[in-house]
């Protein structure tokens, strides 16, 4: 019998998702809080490496996971020249094991349709354009009161509610989350055919000017800069912007700046970073995904971590009879150091950027890959 009957789950994102998924699965009565209106609303494109991939599978999600992203095993590296020259192509490890591609992108809001449909039939309730307001709990269980006034309790909450977790803040959580320095520049638009993996190219203006596929149709682009307040630019001014930027790269650059287009499709963020320390919970109310860390995605492992998160969470929720210490000590000694090593991983890589240094890249994704290839 798992050791939860109920749970709130607040946020639709991956690890709230799996989470609801895994649970329901098990004969769990789960609710899902999503603030946003739509998944629809749920970001852009992501980078999905094999370990993510491999939960993925285990949610039952991995044909519509195959037919609706762009499978690769290779990455390349382009010298910001004048016809953007391929100077490495570098296998991707396969973390996920040898059946499953070494990285996948995909439109993240349809992989949020995906696992937003994948709990629905599962039987998990899920309610857009809402939040909780507030968690009283004891002993036995949470009582919480949400924005249409209504109330709960559960059994469990989960807080899997972004980078700036109102569950995290509701619980008087204080944690720093900073920039790292650097800004990012995204764009979602179609795919050239020449476009077939991710590459990179680093140096010249910016830090990194890359693309991930995300469909046989769609890709996403993107530019790393110096941070900056960027806010005071209009839409068409963004647009401006990065395509003035991407005018130092070529290659399928020169293709992809000709489609991009659209003001509405380019976003520019900051990139953060925070580690929770342990414990991740408070009572009966736990923290995952990017509400108890986050990271640049300089080693694209923020969707896996978030993944891991709920899959291990889930597991010791219905192995185990009760919720007590013992079974929160257990969910720290698998999440935290592994989640805090690929967290300090990907701001050492941004680090070395920042301070134009030759760090020893290949054997930092080297010891990532070591790490991830194991399951969490």
């Amino acid at each position: 019998m798992p050791a939860v009957n109920t749970v709130l789950v607040v946020g639709a994102g991956l690890a709230g998702a799996a989470t609801a998924i895994h649970l329901a699965r098990a004969g769990v009565a789960v609710d899902i809080l999503e603030i946003k209106p739509d998944i629809a609303a749920i970001g852009s494109g992501i980078t999905l490496q094999g370990n993510a991939l491999r939960e993925l599978r285990s949610l039952g999600v991995w044909d519509q996971v195959q037919a609706a992203g762009y499978a690769f095993d290779v990455t390349g590296i382009r010298a910001p020249d004048p016809f953007g020259t391929v100077v490495a192509e570098i296998p991707d490890a396969r973390t996920g094991g040898p059946d499953l591609p070494a990285a996948m992108g995909m439109p993240r809001p349809e992989l949020a349709r995906i696992l937003c449909e994948r709990a629905t039939e599962v039987g998990v309730k899920l309610r857009y354009g809402t939040t909780h307001t507030g968690l009283a709990q004891d002993e036995a269980g949470v009582d919480v009161s949400f924005g249409d006034s209504s109330t709960g309790r559960y059994d469990l909450v989960v807080g899997a509610d972004g980078v700036r977790s109102w569950t995290r803040r509701a619980l008087g959580v204080n944690l720093e989350t900073r920039s790292v320095g650097m800004g990012i520049w995204r764009a979602f638009g179609p795919r050239p055919a020449s476009v077939t993996r991710t590459d990179l190219y680093y140096g010249g203006p910016s830090y990194i000017a890359g693309y991930c596929p995300t469909g046989e149709d769609s890709l996403y682009a993107y530019i790393v800069e110096d941070a900056q307040d960027r806010s005071a630019l209009s839409p068409d001014e963004q647009l401006a912007t990065m395509k003035q930027l991407s005018q130092a790269y070529h290659g399928p650059w020169d293709e992809i700046r000709e489609t991009l287009t659209d003001p509405s499709r380019v976003n520019y963020t900051w990139f953060e970073t925070h580690v929770l320390n342990e414990p991740w919970n408070r009572g009966r109310v736990v923290l995952i995904g990017d509400a108890a860390h986050t990271c640049p995605p300089t080693i694209a492992q923020g969707g896996a971590m978030a993944l891991e998160d709920a899959v291990v969470l889930a597991e010791l929720l219905v192995e185990r009879d009760v919720l007590d210490q013992d079974l929160w000590e257990s969910f720290t000694a698998r999440r935290f150091e592994r989640a805090k090593t690929v967290v300090d991983a990907s701001n050492a890589l941004a680090q070395w950027q920042l301070d134009h240094v030759q760090g020893d890249i290949p054997g930092l994704m080297r010891s990532i890959a070591q790490l991830t290839s194991q399951p969490a």
